[in-house]
């Protein structure tokens, strides 16, 4: 496959043209059918029968991050089939929920078409302005509507990454007045924190300071305008290209003294 610039996905207005191939019900019916027959009792697939909302979650959001990887990749082709594996863990979650009487895959197709529409009165209703702002206020004003979804930092999902909720709450608590008002609040939080880190007398104590570093280091790429879950990610694999070309540089890597493995590791970063 021949590389794809990934600056393109970036621009999804750009040269687009209008969507022709939109899914018929026969498509999107085909897969339906076939987890139905998956999870018929009688003829079904002992392990799909077996599955629960708790037990497919993990798969969703393992889904969800190798649609991301095949996309920072570049990958068309991947991207394609991973999206397909995505739908799958929709279809299967409605499948279940159907089962148990209380929605079908057509309520959830049917519940985000009527959010899409709501969250853009600009486009699809009588508004002459939107943007970003008005969809926070609209998404603000659904989360007071749903029980136990009063406070600022209501609706942020436990299941996201650590780094990515760190800085949703962050973003949430400053948009009532809770946060630093530039960069060197956080920066001298830093310190603080790796200070009782170093200070802490237990294990259970410096898991807990541990936290506070990590959740202050999120502020501070907040505040510099870094998104720091892809700024890890990005560390992750550079130090993964690295060290593969140290291995690839010298077979006996792993025997190396210290000081060796150092030197190589300067050279694979040179």
């Amino acid at each position: 496959m021949e590389p794809f610039d990934v600056a393109l996905l970036q621009k999804p207005f750009e040269n687009v043209a209008p969507a022709t191939d939109t899914p018929s019900t026969d498509t999107v019916g085909r897969i339906v059918e076939i987890m139905a027959l998956l999870r018929d009792p009688e003829r079904g697939c002992e392990w799909d029968c077996a599955q629960t909302f708790s037990t497919i979650a993990p798969y969703t959001i393992e889904e969800a991050y190798e649609v991301a990887d095949a996309i920072e990749r570049g990958d068309l082709d991947d991207l394609k089939d991973e999206l397909g594996d995505l739908l799958l863990q929709v279809v299967f979650h409605s499948r279940i929920a159907e089962e148990a009487g209380q929605f079908a895959l057509r309520d959830v197709v049917d519940a985000i078409s009527d959010k899409m529409e709501r969250r853009h009165p600009h486009i699809f209703g009588e508004s002459e302005t939107g943007g970003h702002h008005l969809w926070e206020q609209v998404k603000a004003a659904e989360r007071r509507q749903k029980p136990g979804q009063t406070g600022a930092l209501a609706g942020v999902a436990l299941g996201l990454p650590a780094l990515t909720r760190a800085e949703k709450l962050q973003k949430r608590a400053a948009r009532v007045g809770f946060d630093w008002p530039d960069a060197n609040g956080p920066r001298a939080k830093i310190d603080e924190e790796l200070l009782e880190v170093e200070r802490a007398p237990t294990n259970d104590a410096r898991f807990e300071e541990m936290g506070d570093l990590l959740f202050s280091v999120v502020n501070l790429a907040r505040h510099m305008g870094v998104d720091a879950e892809a700024a890890l990610r990005a560390a992750n694999k550079k130090f993964e290209r690295r060290f593969k070309a140290m291995e690839a540089e010298d077979a006996g890597f792993a025997d190396r003294t210290l000081a060796e493995q150092e030197a190589a590791w300067q050279r694979a970063k040179a």
